[in-house]
Protein backbone atom coordinates (compact mmCIF):
# COMPACT_ATOMS: atom_id res chain seq x y z
CA UNK A 1 0.00 0.00 0.00
CA UNK A 2 1.42 3.29 -1.30
CA UNK A 3 1.02 6.53 1.41
CA UNK A 4 2.19 10.29 0.18
CA UNK A 5 4.41 11.95 2.01
CA UNK A 6 4.46 15.47 1.40
CA UNK A 7 4.42 19.30 3.05
CA UNK A 8 1.39 20.72 4.01
CA UNK A 9 2.50 23.37 1.39
CA UNK A 10 2.11 20.98 -1.37
CA UNK A 11 -1.31 18.92 -0.05
CA UNK A 12 -4.07 19.16 -0.62
CA UNK A 13 -5.46 21.68 1.86
CA UNK A 14 -5.84 25.54 2.45
CA UNK A 15 -4.58 27.19 5.42
CA UNK A 16 -6.60 30.11 6.81
CA UNK A 17 -6.01 32.23 9.19
CA UNK A 18 -8.15 34.30 11.33
CA UNK A 19 -9.25 37.80 11.16
CA UNK A 20 -6.63 40.68 12.85
CA UNK A 21 -8.34 43.78 11.22
CA UNK A 22 -10.00 47.11 12.94
CA UNK A 23 -13.27 44.80 13.19
CA UNK A 24 -11.82 42.12 15.76
CA UNK A 25 -13.87 41.90 18.91
CA UNK A 26 -12.94 43.37 21.67
CA UNK A 27 -13.60 41.81 25.09
CA UNK A 28 -16.97 43.63 25.39
CA UNK A 29 -18.62 42.54 22.97
CA UNK A 30 -18.35 39.33 23.69
CA UNK A 31 -21.68 37.31 24.73
CA UNK A 32 -22.57 35.12 26.68
CA UNK A 33 -25.14 33.64 24.10
CA UNK A 34 -25.68 34.95 20.47
CA UNK A 35 -25.16 34.58 16.80
CA UNK A 36 -21.82 33.37 16.35
CA UNK A 37 -19.48 30.83 18.50
CA UNK A 38 -16.11 33.14 19.12
CA UNK A 39 -13.64 30.25 19.39
CA UNK A 40 -11.15 31.05 22.60
CA UNK A 41 -7.94 28.46 23.65
CA UNK A 42 -10.26 26.65 26.01
CA UNK A 43 -12.74 25.78 23.17
CA UNK A 44 -9.89 23.72 21.29
CA UNK A 45 -7.82 21.48 23.61
CA UNK A 46 -5.78 18.59 22.68
CA UNK A 47 -8.94 16.17 22.76
CA UNK A 48 -11.04 18.33 20.12
CA UNK A 49 -13.63 20.39 21.35
CA UNK A 50 -14.63 21.24 24.53
CA UNK A 51 -18.05 23.52 25.18
CA UNK A 52 -17.97 24.58 28.99
CA UNK A 53 -16.98 28.02 28.37
CA UNK A 54 -18.47 29.73 25.50
CA UNK A 55 -18.32 33.25 23.90
CA UNK A 56 -20.67 34.86 20.94
CA UNK A 57 -20.70 37.28 18.84
CA UNK A 58 -23.57 39.14 17.12
CA UNK A 59 -24.54 38.60 13.38
CA UNK A 60 -24.10 41.56 12.73
CA UNK A 61 -20.67 42.16 14.23
CA UNK A 62 -20.19 38.58 12.33
CA UNK A 63 -20.56 40.19 9.34
CA UNK A 64 -17.73 42.75 9.76
CA UNK A 65 -15.29 39.94 10.16
CA UNK A 66 -13.78 39.06 6.53
CA UNK A 67 -11.63 36.00 7.29
CA UNK A 68 -12.00 33.21 10.05
CA UNK A 69 -15.58 31.83 9.28
CA UNK A 70 -15.27 28.01 10.37
CA UNK A 71 -17.32 25.70 8.01
CA UNK A 72 -18.34 22.24 8.53
CA UNK A 73 -15.25 19.54 8.07
CA UNK A 74 -12.76 22.41 8.38
CA UNK A 75 -9.58 21.47 11.09
CA UNK A 76 -9.07 23.66 13.58
CA UNK A 77 -5.67 24.13 14.30
CA UNK A 78 -4.10 26.90 17.58
CA UNK A 79 -1.11 28.67 16.84
CA UNK A 80 -0.37 30.95 19.80
CA UNK A 81 -0.14 30.62 23.40
CA UNK A 82 -0.94 26.24 23.63
CA UNK A 83 0.14 25.09 20.19
CA UNK A 84 -0.93 22.34 18.37
CA UNK A 85 -4.16 21.50 19.99
CA UNK A 86 -7.05 20.59 16.94
CA UNK A 87 -10.48 20.50 16.82
CA UNK A 88 -12.86 18.88 14.17
CA UNK A 89 -15.63 20.77 12.86
CA UNK A 90 -17.93 17.95 12.36
CA UNK A 91 -22.01 17.58 11.85
CA UNK A 92 -22.49 16.69 15.70
CA UNK A 93 -20.81 20.37 16.51
CA UNK A 94 -23.88 22.09 18.13
CA UNK A 95 -23.40 25.30 16.34
CA UNK A 96 -23.90 26.67 12.85
CA UNK A 97 -21.87 29.60 13.34
CA UNK A 98 -18.25 29.65 14.63
CA UNK A 99 -15.35 31.79 13.99
CA UNK A 100 -11.66 31.42 14.74
CA UNK A 101 -9.96 34.12 17.19
CA UNK A 102 -6.30 34.94 15.75
CA UNK A 103 -4.40 32.89 17.83
CA UNK A 104 -6.01 30.03 15.12
CA UNK A 105 -6.26 28.44 11.80
CA UNK A 106 -8.66 26.44 9.71
CA UNK A 107 -7.30 23.77 7.49
CA UNK A 108 -9.27 23.16 4.42
CA UNK A 109 -9.22 19.95 2.36
CA UNK A 110 -9.90 18.39 -1.02
CA UNK A 111 -12.15 15.67 0.19
CA UNK A 112 -11.81 13.63 -2.72
CA UNK A 113 -8.09 12.98 -1.87
CA UNK A 114 -7.63 13.82 1.85
CA UNK A 115 -10.51 13.60 3.96
CA UNK A 116 -11.15 16.06 7.17
CA UNK A 117 -11.65 13.37 9.55
CA UNK A 118 -8.36 11.89 8.38
CA UNK A 119 -6.20 14.95 8.87
CA UNK A 120 -7.56 15.45 11.85
CA UNK A 121 -6.57 12.47 13.77
CA UNK A 122 -3.09 12.86 11.99
CA UNK A 123 -2.49 16.28 12.79
CA UNK A 124 -3.17 15.07 16.67
CA UNK A 125 -0.86 12.37 16.29
CA UNK A 126 3.07 12.53 17.27
CA UNK A 127 3.87 12.83 13.87
CA UNK A 128 2.83 16.03 13.39
CA UNK A 129 2.71 17.12 16.99
CA UNK A 130 6.37 16.40 16.95
CA UNK A 131 7.23 19.09 13.94
CA UNK A 132 4.89 21.29 15.48
CA UNK A 133 7.63 21.44 18.74
CA UNK A 134 10.55 21.79 16.89
CA UNK A 135 9.22 24.97 14.55
CA UNK A 136 7.52 26.94 16.98
CA UNK A 137 9.01 30.23 17.94
CA UNK A 138 8.57 32.84 20.46
CA UNK A 139 9.67 32.44 24.05
CA UNK A 140 7.34 34.38 26.04
CA UNK A 141 4.29 33.56 23.93
CA UNK A 142 5.11 30.55 21.68
CA UNK A 143 3.73 30.53 17.83
CA UNK A 144 3.42 28.74 15.38
CA UNK A 145 3.24 31.11 11.77
CA UNK A 146 1.00 29.87 8.46
CA UNK A 147 4.92 29.65 6.72
CA UNK A 148 5.89 27.33 9.09
CA UNK A 149 3.01 25.37 9.34
CA UNK A 150 3.53 24.79 5.07
CA UNK A 151 6.74 23.43 5.73
CA UNK A 152 5.29 20.36 7.68
CA UNK A 153 5.16 16.92 6.51
CA UNK A 154 2.16 15.06 6.44
CA UNK A 155 1.45 11.00 5.08
CA UNK A 156 -1.45 9.70 3.99
CA UNK A 157 -2.91 6.62 1.80
CA UNK A 158 -5.96 6.20 -0.50
CA UNK A 159 -9.56 7.94 0.56
CA UNK A 160 -10.79 4.06 1.10
CA UNK A 161 -7.87 3.25 3.79
CA UNK A 162 -8.00 7.18 5.12
CA UNK A 163 -11.67 6.27 5.97
CA UNK A 164 -10.79 3.22 7.02
CA UNK A 165 -8.35 4.64 9.68
CA UNK A 166 -10.76 7.54 10.72
CA UNK A 167 -13.52 5.41 11.66
CA UNK A 168 -11.31 3.15 13.83
CA UNK A 169 -9.76 5.89 15.85
CA UNK A 170 -13.14 7.80 15.87
CA UNK A 171 -14.64 4.40 17.28
CA UNK A 172 -12.95 4.91 20.69
CA UNK A 173 -13.83 8.97 20.26
CA UNK A 174 -17.22 7.97 20.06
CA UNK A 175 -17.00 5.90 23.03
CA UNK A 176 -15.15 9.01 25.14
CA UNK A 177 -17.84 11.08 24.23
CA UNK A 178 -21.00 8.60 25.09
CA UNK A 179 -19.50 8.81 28.70
CA UNK A 180 -18.81 12.48 28.97
CA UNK A 181 -22.26 13.08 27.74
CA UNK A 182 -23.54 10.25 31.10
CA UNK A 183 -20.75 12.21 33.46
CA UNK A 184 -22.70 15.41 32.59
CA UNK A 185 -26.31 13.77 33.08
CA UNK A 186 -25.32 12.45 36.25
CA UNK A 187 -23.46 15.82 38.02
CA UNK A 188 -26.61 17.25 36.78
CA UNK A 189 -28.72 14.97 38.50
CA UNK A 190 -26.97 15.24 41.75
CA UNK A 191 -26.72 18.92 41.33
CA UNK A 192 -30.71 19.07 40.63
CA UNK A 193 -31.75 16.97 43.95
CA UNK A 194 -29.37 19.47 45.56
CA UNK A 195 -30.99 22.17 44.49
CA UNK A 196 -34.57 19.75 45.20
CA UNK A 197 -33.40 19.33 48.69
CA UNK A 198 -31.50 22.48 50.34
CA UNK A 199 -32.52 25.52 47.95
CA UNK A 200 -36.12 24.86 47.22
CA UNK A 201 -37.04 22.58 50.49
CA UNK A 202 -38.92 20.20 49.00
CA UNK A 203 -36.61 17.31 50.92
CA UNK A 204 -38.82 14.14 52.18
CA UNK A 205 -41.22 14.88 54.46
CA UNK A 206 -40.79 18.18 53.87
CA UNK A 207 -44.67 18.67 54.45
CA UNK A 208 -44.16 17.85 57.92
CA UNK A 209 -41.71 20.22 58.79
CA UNK A 210 -41.51 24.06 59.82
CA UNK A 211 -40.15 26.94 58.08
CA UNK A 212 -38.62 29.39 60.76
CA UNK A 213 -36.52 32.33 60.22
CA UNK A 214 -36.35 30.86 56.15
CA UNK A 215 -35.11 27.62 56.75
CA UNK A 216 -36.81 24.39 57.58
CA UNK A 217 -36.89 23.78 61.92
CA UNK A 218 -33.36 21.74 62.71
CA UNK A 219 -31.51 23.33 60.53
CA UNK A 220 -28.33 24.68 62.06
CA UNK A 221 -27.36 28.61 60.47
CA UNK A 222 -23.57 28.39 61.17
CA UNK A 223 -20.13 28.98 59.45
CA UNK A 224 -17.36 26.92 57.20
CA UNK A 225 -15.03 27.23 60.12
CA UNK A 226 -17.65 25.19 62.19
CA UNK A 227 -18.17 22.34 59.95
CA UNK A 228 -14.89 21.65 58.24
CA UNK A 229 -11.10 21.74 58.05
CA UNK A 230 -9.59 24.22 55.26
CA UNK A 231 -6.21 23.13 54.58
CA UNK A 232 -3.45 25.30 51.82
CA UNK A 233 -0.52 23.83 49.87
CA UNK A 234 2.71 25.18 48.36
CA UNK A 235 5.09 25.23 45.72
CA UNK A 236 8.77 23.76 46.12
CA UNK A 237 11.72 25.68 45.13
CA UNK A 238 11.96 25.24 41.28
CA UNK A 239 15.70 25.92 42.07
CA UNK A 240 16.27 22.37 43.83
CA UNK A 241 16.33 19.23 41.48
CA UNK A 242 15.99 16.81 44.33
CA UNK A 243 12.11 18.08 45.18
CA UNK A 244 11.18 17.30 41.56
CA UNK A 245 13.24 14.54 40.88
CA UNK A 246 12.24 11.07 41.58
CA UNK A 247 9.37 12.38 42.85
CA UNK A 248 5.77 9.99 43.66
CA UNK A 249 3.68 12.68 45.70
CA UNK A 250 0.67 13.59 43.23
CA UNK A 251 0.79 17.58 43.58
CA UNK A 252 -2.36 19.32 42.07
CA UNK A 253 -2.47 22.80 40.42
CA UNK A 254 -5.67 24.89 39.36
CA UNK A 255 -4.90 23.74 36.00
CA UNK A 256 -5.69 20.12 36.64
CA UNK A 257 -9.04 21.83 37.86
CA UNK A 258 -9.54 23.82 35.14
CA UNK A 259 -8.97 21.26 32.53
CA UNK A 260 -10.67 18.78 33.75
CA UNK A 261 -14.25 17.75 32.47
CA UNK A 262 -16.09 16.33 35.71
CA UNK A 263 -15.18 16.08 39.55
CA UNK A 264 -13.98 13.29 39.25
CA UNK A 265 -9.89 14.14 39.30
CA UNK A 266 -7.82 11.24 38.12
CA UNK A 267 -4.35 12.69 38.22
CA UNK A 268 -2.31 15.44 38.20
CA UNK A 269 0.14 16.54 35.71
CA UNK A 270 2.82 17.49 38.36
CA UNK A 271 3.96 15.25 40.94
CA UNK A 272 6.99 16.45 44.22
CA UNK A 273 9.29 14.46 46.04
CA UNK A 274 9.25 13.29 49.89
CA UNK A 275 11.94 15.84 50.11
CA UNK A 276 10.20 18.66 48.49
CA UNK A 277 6.46 18.51 50.09
CA UNK A 278 8.69 18.44 53.42
CA UNK A 279 10.16 21.74 52.54
CA UNK A 280 7.92 24.07 51.42
CA UNK A 281 3.80 24.39 52.60
CA UNK A 282 2.58 21.72 50.64
CA UNK A 283 0.26 19.55 52.62
CA UNK A 284 -1.02 16.21 52.12
CA UNK A 285 -4.78 15.62 52.27
CA UNK A 286 -6.58 12.88 52.73
CA UNK A 287 -8.81 11.01 49.51
CA UNK A 288 -11.87 12.64 48.62
CA UNK A 289 -11.08 15.98 50.05
CA UNK A 290 -12.11 18.66 48.15
CA UNK A 291 -10.21 20.34 46.65
CA UNK A 292 -11.54 24.27 45.57
CA UNK A 293 -9.52 26.80 43.38
CA UNK A 294 -8.88 29.98 44.95
CA UNK A 295 -6.72 31.54 43.04
CA UNK A 296 -6.82 33.62 40.04
CA UNK A 297 -9.52 30.61 38.27
CA UNK A 298 -11.36 30.55 41.69
CA UNK A 299 -14.39 28.24 42.86
CA UNK A 300 -13.42 25.05 39.86
CA UNK A 301 -13.62 21.66 42.32
CA UNK A 302 -12.39 18.32 42.06
CA UNK A 303 -12.26 14.84 43.65
CA UNK A 304 -9.38 12.46 43.82
CA UNK A 305 -9.30 9.38 45.22
CA UNK A 306 -5.83 9.31 47.51
CA UNK A 307 -3.59 11.34 49.37
CA UNK A 308 -2.49 14.14 47.09
CA UNK A 309 -1.01 17.73 48.05
CA UNK A 310 -2.25 20.88 45.89
CA UNK A 311 -0.25 24.30 45.54
CA UNK A 312 -0.92 27.64 47.05
CA UNK A 313 -4.00 28.21 44.41
CA UNK A 314 -6.10 26.21 46.18
CA UNK A 315 -8.79 25.80 49.48
CA UNK A 316 -8.90 22.13 50.78
CA UNK A 317 -12.11 21.42 52.68
CA UNK A 318 -12.11 18.04 54.62
CA UNK A 319 -15.98 18.09 56.48
CA UNK A 320 -15.52 17.38 59.91
CA UNK A 321 -18.63 14.94 59.46
CA UNK A 322 -18.44 12.98 56.47
CA UNK A 323 -21.97 12.83 55.96
CA UNK A 324 -22.13 16.18 55.41
CA UNK A 325 -18.92 15.66 52.53
CA UNK A 326 -21.08 16.28 49.49
CA UNK A 327 -23.49 18.30 51.00
CA UNK A 328 -20.39 21.00 51.62
CA UNK A 329 -19.14 20.16 47.90
CA UNK A 330 -22.60 20.92 46.08
CA UNK A 331 -23.46 23.74 48.67
CA UNK A 332 -20.26 25.60 47.22
CA UNK A 333 -20.97 24.74 43.73
CA UNK A 334 -24.28 26.53 44.14
CA UNK A 335 -22.36 29.69 45.13
CA UNK A 336 -19.36 29.71 43.10
CA UNK A 337 -20.45 34.34 42.12
CA UNK A 338 -20.80 34.32 45.91
CA UNK A 339 -17.19 33.15 46.76
CA UNK A 340 -15.50 34.84 43.76
CA UNK A 341 -17.59 38.15 45.34
CA UNK A 342 -15.20 37.75 48.22
CA UNK A 343 -12.26 37.17 46.59
CA UNK A 344 -9.97 40.36 46.55
CA UNK A 345 -6.52 40.98 44.68
CA UNK A 346 -5.43 43.90 42.68
CA UNK A 347 -3.05 41.39 40.18
CA UNK A 348 -5.47 38.13 40.68
CA UNK A 349 -8.62 37.82 42.73
CA UNK A 350 -8.02 35.40 45.65
CA UNK A 351 -10.26 34.33 48.26
CA UNK A 352 -8.40 34.38 51.68
CA UNK A 353 -8.97 31.00 54.05
CA UNK A 354 -9.88 33.25 56.71
CA UNK A 355 -12.23 34.93 54.23
CA UNK A 356 -13.61 31.69 53.23
CA UNK A 357 -14.25 30.13 57.16
CA UNK A 358 -16.74 33.15 57.75
CA UNK A 359 -18.59 32.58 55.00
CA UNK A 360 -22.38 31.56 56.65
CA UNK A 361 -23.86 28.19 55.77
CA UNK A 362 -27.11 26.17 56.66
CA UNK A 363 -26.80 22.59 57.38
CA UNK A 364 -29.59 20.56 57.70
CA UNK A 365 -30.37 17.98 60.12
CA UNK A 366 -28.35 15.16 60.54
CA UNK A 367 -30.67 12.40 59.19
CA UNK A 368 -31.03 14.42 55.61
CA UNK A 369 -27.33 14.91 55.54
CA UNK A 370 -27.42 11.17 55.70
CA UNK A 371 -30.16 10.86 53.37
CA UNK A 372 -28.50 12.93 50.57
CA UNK A 373 -24.67 11.29 51.10
CA UNK A 374 -26.88 8.02 50.31
CA UNK A 375 -28.35 8.83 47.14
CA UNK A 376 -25.75 11.34 45.84
CA UNK A 377 -22.26 8.96 46.47
CA UNK A 378 -23.39 6.05 44.14
CA UNK A 379 -23.46 8.81 41.34
CA UNK A 380 -20.65 9.92 41.87
CA UNK A 381 -18.74 6.78 42.07
CA UNK A 382 -20.27 6.11 38.79
CA UNK A 383 -18.81 9.01 37.67
CA UNK A 384 -15.19 7.89 38.21
CA UNK A 385 -16.03 4.52 37.04
CA UNK A 386 -16.93 6.26 33.30
CA UNK A 387 -14.03 8.99 34.13
CA UNK A 388 -11.60 6.46 34.45
CA UNK A 389 -12.80 4.24 31.27
CA UNK A 390 -12.48 7.50 29.54
CA UNK A 391 -9.14 7.78 30.59
CA UNK A 392 -8.55 3.53 29.62
CA UNK A 393 -9.99 4.40 25.71
CA UNK A 394 -7.57 7.42 25.29
CA UNK A 395 -4.81 5.67 26.34
CA UNK A 396 -5.87 2.87 23.74
CA UNK A 397 -6.01 5.14 21.07
CA UNK A 398 -3.36 7.14 21.46
CA UNK A 399 -1.47 3.83 20.97
CA UNK A 400 -3.25 2.99 18.62
CA UNK A 401 -2.70 6.22 16.31
CA UNK A 402 0.87 6.66 15.20
CA UNK A 403 0.85 2.78 14.25
CA UNK A 404 -1.90 3.32 11.96
CA UNK A 405 -0.70 6.93 11.30
CA UNK A 406 2.94 5.66 9.35
CA UNK A 407 1.86 2.59 8.27
CA UNK A 408 3.42 -0.06 10.51
CA UNK A 409 -0.77 -1.70 10.74
CA UNK A 410 -1.71 -3.41 7.76
CA UNK A 411 -5.42 -1.60 6.91
CA UNK A 412 -8.25 -2.93 4.86
CA UNK A 413 -8.48 -0.98 1.99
Amino acid sequence: MSWTVETLDDAPVEIIDGDRGKNYPTQNEFLDEGYCLFLSATNVTKDGFAFDKCQFITEQKDSLLRKGRVRRNDVILTTRGTLGNVAFFSDVVPFDHMRINSGMVTIKTEADKLRPRYLYYYLRSELFQSQVRALQSGAAQPQLPIRDIKKIKISYPEPTVQDYIADNIGSYDDLIENNRRRIALLEEAARLLYREWFVHFRFPGHEHVKIVDGVPEGWETTTFEEVCQTIGGGTPSTKVPAYWNDADVTWITPTDITRNNCLALLDGEKKISQEGLKKSSAKLVPPYTILMTSRASVGFFGIIDREVCTNQGFINIIPNEESSRYYLLFNLMDRVEEIRGHAGGSTYAEISKSKFRALPIVLPASELLHDFDARVRPILDQVRVLKKQSEALANARDLLLPRLMDGRLEVAA
